[in-house]
Order: structure tokens, then C-alpha cells, then sequence
């Protein structure tokens, strides 16, 4: 019966090793700095569309490095974001598995996720959310995460934040190279290979990831639940950069990924949640085409780009009620595609205002069934977003940096019939859903004041954002029967400062933030009867009339000297339902993070990292608690040579396995050892 567990990894891998690979774009340098100012003086580009200082942005924002994340050798991107102030992680079980992003409260379909500028959120998934579960660390260079309301700039599904993932390319040489292979618990191997250089006019990047595990059980132990739960998975981004030697320039830029993961079922006649025989593969195809132009001396830049991504999700295996048994056959799948034409403009007017406008226009598609749906046949649906923004930019006797935009955005939604249960138990004749036309405007505003030569910042900004409902939640079974679903929309604001002390050894942050949402999007389980189950008796999407986020983040990050490198960071959330008082689901009120690097040597650190996740509920209703769970994390590298280094670690070093949802476990206890080489 479990003989899908037993595949190898060449089986499993193999379908995805026959699909071409794109191209990245290069990406910027490493952020790495020798105190705690650096980290202010870094260029980020996530926050206005185009490179600045991390200290003339007034929005809030985290840059993770690429040497941070292979000291940590942290290998699973979720796991990195969870360290971000503001940022929770809900994963059921261990990589591969159902991953959700809370940034500052928001849904998961709110925050958007780019790695090198390329939307990764599937259209496919009901509320639009990023693929993340399937996402590992593979030559990156740095993630930037930004967060608040940034739809002027973004557009929808960037209500709670955005985060980009950037990948390096290039070089000063034709050739950089580096291999890593590690083995550990669970039966777990990871190798990873990267590439780089420069010839010319021509920079390239390559990173491939393969990861299997054997994994543990993904449901809570204490229900019985010991079989382990298995992950493939092969990933790859690649680059091409020419520069041409003239004004123009082609940019390709590609992700890859091809996923198996082991499932779990709400098993019958209890529907507890157990291990069973079933199965997901997952893919995720996406690429970009960029034409770049430069003139007047780099005052006026121009960037065309065509921007195309494939998701195909499915699932095997499903309770036969007569046989009391599971039969391999597909229960599920989800296809989204999306091709988006992006347009920008960037004008150095003087030397301290700049402008930034542009227009995008994206054609999104849905196609999804599952057995288990009340009506027979697929949801479909498609949409096409339009928008045009332009941002003014402004510096101030060198001090003040002032930044207002706007943008327009258009939608024309279109999907297929529904058919409706009646009061009888039949289905009523077809009808047809209209089309929906929608249109929203949003704006920005930013601050960022330096002070005493740089060492005290004031931030401080207004934004607006707006999320359409997506395909699925306007076009499947689930659709609300009394009421057209609306937007959401979003304000938000937040004041805060940063301040360098000690000679510049010590950096304090902290932000107040605030953030309400109308016409949020949940959905009706139907467990109570209202006026719409009599038409959705298994549960239909609504607008909740008011959702508030509000909290505050403080961090602190240390360099005494120049090798140690100590931080944490605490936020404190409320999130609610304004209409019932309740606490939104899965956001903890308190969370933090902190850690210590040590530099021994070139190659050689020890460290240690920890997490803590407070008290949440599971459910809207606030009926089921989550315990508070923390996670301790060693790791330490030596250096051979040069060329060679040996590294280990051990995650969750006290076994904590507190529920991230109801009826799921985290991983436990790891250990892990591997070897990098470089060229």
C-alpha cells in the first residue's frame, strides 16, 4: 500500500531533469559589512523600484545576506523569513509541506514573494498565496524583505509586505564555483553547486539544489502518527546577462521547480488527521525577458521585460469508502499560468530628485478540480490586471529623503459556470457568472530623516493596499451565493527610528506600525447554519467587515569587535477580527528571534541561533489554542584550506515538537554534516 514511498530519487527527479532552465538576472553585492552601520549604508532596491541606501528608505526593511544564511546553513527559505522581525512561519511538518507567511498579521495571499523581480504567488491556490513550501536556499545573495502596504509600487497581493529573493551573477572572473553536499537525521541529503562569472559582455549565474529526506511524521505523535513523511526535491535558477556594448542590454532570468511530498488525510470514520497513503508533485516553471536601456549619461533608464510562470500542482491517492481502502488514482490538481508585460522608467531629474513610472498588465488563469467537489467538472477562470504608477523621489540638504507616489489598477475577471445545490438535494440548471470589472487607487507616502551624521534615523510612512479576490475564491463551489465578494483594501502606517551607538558598534531599531483591512476575505466553514449554507452547505467565502493588525518591533544587532556579531529582534502583534474581537488565526501575539556568530578564522565561525513562536489560536473562533514553541539551533564550519570547509549542526537541539497547527508536528532533534568547496 506504501509503495510510492519507496521511489528513488533518480525516479522521482528524473521527469524534471527533461525541462529547460532559464535565465536569472545578476544580482548585487554582497551585504556584508564590518560594524553595525553597514547595515544602514547597504543599496537595497525592493523598497523604491530602483537602488538607494538602506538609510534613505522610510519603510521598514530586513536584508538577510547570503553569508549569513550559509553561516547559519539554513537550507529552507521559510526557515530564513521566520527570522525577520514582524515575519511568523506556520509549516505542517517539515520541508515540503503546507507553508503559510504572516507579515505583520496579513493573510498568506497578501504578501507578495519575487526572486530576481519574478512573482512566484500561484494563481492556482485559492488565495493566490506564494509557493513557498517547495522554496530551498540555492545561491542567493541576499532577501530583502519590506514590509507594510507597498500596492503603489506592487500592485495587488502586496498588502502585508514583499519579499525578494535576489541571486548573484557575474564577476571579475570567467569562472567561480562552489559544491556542497550534507547529509543528516531523517535520512536527509542536500547537495547544492553554483556557478558564476564574467567574459566580456557576458556575466552569468547558475545554482542547482536537490534535496531528499525520508522525513518524519508531519501528524502529532501523541495521535499515533509515526510514519515518516518523505520530500524530493530539485531546484535551479539560472542567468544570462548581455551587455551588448551599447546603451541596451538583455537580461534572462529563470526559477525552477520540481517537488514530491508525502501527504496526510482527514481519514474516515473519525476524519482525525493521520498518515496515509497519499502523495503531491508540485511544479513550478517561471522566466523573464528583459530589454534594458540606459542615455544621457545614465540619467534616463528604461527597462522592457515580458515575465511568464507555470504552476501545476497535484495529488494521488483518495478513501474508497467501499473497500475501506486508498486507491493511487489523482484526487486533485491546480494549474495556474501567468504572463505579465512589465514597463519602467527611471529619470534622474537633478541631482536629488528622481522619478519612477511605469505600467504593468498580467493575464492570470485558473483550472482545477477535485473528486471530492460537490459539482462535477472544473473550476475556470481567468483575469487580466492592468496598472500604472509613477513615484517622485526627493533628498533634502542631504538629510531628508522624501518619497509620494500613486498608482491605478484595472481588473477584468471572467470564469466559468457554477452549478448550485438546491434545497431538494439536486443541482439547479447552469448559470453563467458574470464577468467583473474592478478598478483601485492607492498611494504611498515615506520619510526617512538622518541625524547626527547618520546615527539616528527617523522613519516614518503612509501606504495603501488592495487585494482582488482571486479566481478561486470568485469562480469555484465555494463562492459566496447572496453577495458579489469585494476587495480588500488596506491602510496602513507606521513611525519608527534607528540609532547607532557605541561607535557605531550597536544598532537599536524599533517601529510602531498599524494596519486595517476592510472587506478581508475569510471563509464560512458552515459548522453554524446561515442564510448562504443553504447554498454552500460545505462553506463559502466572505468579506469580513474590518481586520486590524497593530504592534511594535524593536531590534538590536551588535559587532563589539569585528569577528562577533550578536542580534535580536521582538515583536509584538495584535491582530483581530474588529468585528467579533477575535484573534485572527495563527498569529502569535509575541515572537522573537536572536543569535551569535563568531568568526574564528577565514571559513572557521561557531554560532547559535534561536527562535520562539508565542501562544496563538488555530481557528477563527478562537476555540483552539497552539502552545508557545521554541527552537534552538548550533552551527559551526572549519576551514581545511581555502578551497575546502567542513561544517555541522544540530537544529531543534531541544526536541521541541509544539503543534505549528492543530494535529501537525514540527520536526524534531537534527543532526547534520557536510563539506563546501570552492574555486
Amino acid at each position: 500500500m506504501l509503495t510510492h514511498r519507496a521511489a528513488t530519487p533518480i525516479a522521482v527527479i528524473a521527469p524534471c531533469l527533461a525541462l529547460p532552465l532559464l535565465a536569472v538576472q545578476p544580482a548585487g553585492a554582497d551585504s556584508a559589512g564590518d560594524n553595525a552601520a553597514s547595515d544602514l549604508q547597504q543599496v537595497v532596491i525592493t523598497a523604491t523600484r530602483t537602488p538607494e541606501p538602506l538609510d534613505q528608505t522610510g519603510s521598514s526593511m530586513s536584508v538577510l545576506s547570503g553569508a549569513d544564511l550559509a553561516t547559519q546553513q539554513l537550507t529552507v527559505l521559510s526557515d530564513a523569513l521566520a527570522e525577520v522581525p514582524g515575519l511568523s512561519i506556520t509549516r505542517t511538518g517539515g520541508p515540503g509541506q503546507d507553508t503559510s507567511l504572516y507579515i505583520r498579521g496579513a493573510d498568506p495571499g497578501q504578501s507578495l514573494v519575487l526572486i530576481d523581480g519574478i512573482r512566484i504567488n500561484d494563481p492556482s491556490t485559492p488565495d493566490d498565496e506564494p509557493v513557498l513550501g517547495d522554496v530551498f536556499v540555492n545561491d542567493i545573495d541576499r532577501i530583502e524583505v519590506l514590509r507594510g502596504p507597498q500596492s503603489t509600487l506592487y500592485g495587488s497581493d502586496a498588502i502585508g509586505g514583499v519579499v525578494n529573493i535576489i541571486t548573484p551573477s557575474g564577476g571579475p572572473q570567467p569562472f567561480a564555483g562552489q559544491l556542497q553536499a550534507e547529509g543528516g537525521s531523517f535520512d536527509t541529503w542536500r547537495f547544492n553547486g553554483a556557478a558564476r562569472g564574467s567574459d566580456g559582455d557576458v556575466s552569468y549565474g547558475v545554482g542547482v539544489n536537490y534535496y531528499v529526506t525520508r522525513g518524519k511524521s508531519a501528524e502529532d505523535a501523541r495521535d499515533d502518527n509515526v510514519e515518516p513523511y518523505g520530500n524530493h526535491n530539485f531546484s535551479a535558477v539560472t542567468n544570462l546577462h548581455f551587455a551588448t556594448g551599447s546603451p541596451i542590454s538583455v537580461d534572462l532570468r529563470g526559477f525552477y521547480i520540481c517537488a514530491r511530498t508525502d501527504d496526510a488525510d482527514y481519514v474516515p470514520p473519525s476524519f482525525a488527521l493521520q498518515d496515509t497513503p497519499e502523495y503531491g508533485r508540485d511544479s513550478l516553471l517561471a522566466g523573464y525577458l528583459g530589454v534594458n536601456g540606459t542615455w544621457f549619461d545614465d540619467h534616463l533608464r528604461q527597462r522592457l521585460a515580458v515575465v511568464g510562470s507555470d504552476s501545476d500542482r497535484r495529488y494521488y491517492g483518495s478513501y474508497n469508502d467501499l473497500t475501506n481502502a486508498y486507491s493511487p488514482a489523482e484526487n486533485f490538481y491546480a494549474q495556474g499560468h501567468a504572463t505579465r508585460l512589465e514597463y519602467q522608467g527611471v529619470v534622474d531629474v537633478d541631482a536629488a530628485d528622481e522619478l519612477t513610472y511605469g505600467a504593468e498588465t498580467q493575464l492570470s488563469t485558473l483550472n482545477t478540480e477535485s473528486i471530492y467537489d460537490f459539482a462535477p467538472g472544473p473550476t475556470t477562470g481567468d483575469d487580466r490586471r492592468t496598472g500604472y504608477y509613477a513615484q517622485w523621489q526627493s533628498t533634502l540638504a542631504q538629510q531628508l529623503t522624501l518619497t509620494a507616489g500613486v498608482r491605478r489598477d484595472d481588473q477584468s475577471i471572467n470564469g466559468n459556470s457554477i452549478q448550485t445545490p438546491t434545497s431538494t438535494g439536486g443541482v439547479s440548471t447552469l448559470a453563467q457568472v458574470p464577468g467583473i470589472t474592478e478598478g483601485h487607487t492607492s498611494v504611498r507616502f515615506t520619510g526617512a530623516w538622518r541625524l547626527n551624521q547618520g546615527a539616528t534615523i527617523l522613519r516614518a510612512n503612509y501606504a495603501q493596499g488592495f487585494e482582488a479576490p482571486t479566481l478561486y475564491e470568485l469562480y469555484s463551489e465555494y463562492s459566496n451565493p447572496l453577495v458579489a465578494l469585494q476587495p480588500e483594501t488596506a491602510v496602513g502606517w507606521e513611525a519608527g527610528f534607528d540609532q547607532l551607538l557605541l561607535q557605531q558598534k550597536l544598532r537599536a531599531s524599533v517601529t510602531y506600525f498599524s494596519r486595517d483591512t476592510h472587506d478581508e476575505i475569510d471563509f464560512d466553514d458552515c459548522f453554524v447554519s446561515d442564510p448562504g449554507c443553504v447554498l454552500r452547505p460545505n462553506g463559502y467565502y466572505y468579506n469580513v467587515d474590518r481586520a486590524s493588525s497593530r504592534g511594535t518591533e524593536a531590534e538590536l544587532v551588535a559587532q563589539p569587535i569585528q569577528h562577533l556579531r550578536a542580534w535580536i529582534n521582538y515583536t509584538n502583534l495584535i491582530a483581530r477580527d474588529e468585528l467579533t474581537g477575535l484573534a485572527l488565526a495563527r498569529r502569535p501575539h509575541i515572537s522573537a528571534n536572536a543569535g551569535v556568530t563568531w568568526a574564528i578564522r577565514d571559513g572557521s565561525s561557531l554560532g547559535l541561533g534561536y527562535g520562539y513562536v508565542g501562544r496563538r489560536y488555530d481557528d477563527v473562533a478562537n476555540t483552539v489554542p497552539l502552545p508557545a514553541a521554541e527552537r534552538l539551533n548550533l552551527f559551526g564550519s572549519y576551514a581545511l584550506s581555502p578551497a575546502v570547509q567542513l561544517y555541522a549542526r544540530v537544529e531543534n537541539l531541544f526536541d521541541n515538537e509544539s503543534p505549528p497547527t492543530a494535529g501537525y508536528a514540527a520536526v524534531g532533534r537534527g543532526f547534520y554534516v557536510g563539506v563546501r568547496l570552492s574555486r
